[in-house]
């Protein structure tokens, strides 16, 4: 779901799509659906999934 929601926001340019994904994921997303996204990792997301996913896990552990 992470890699579709990417590619919904790639015309935005990879900085500002990434940005929105995280948006997307931090204000619609269950904290289960979070957590399972950071124990799965990177593997087989989008680059600007993947930089979301980054994005998502430094945020929650500040």
């Amino acid at each position: 779901m992470a890699n579709q929601i990417a590619r919904n926001f790639a015309a935005l340019g990879e900085e500002k799509a990434v940005a929105a994904t995280l948006d997307h994921i931090e204000k619609f997303w269950d904290p289960r659906m979070k957590a399972q996204l950071l124990d799965h990792g990177a593997d087989g997301l989008s680059p600007v999934a993947a930089r979301a996913l980054v994005a998502l896990s430094v945020g929650l552990s500040t």
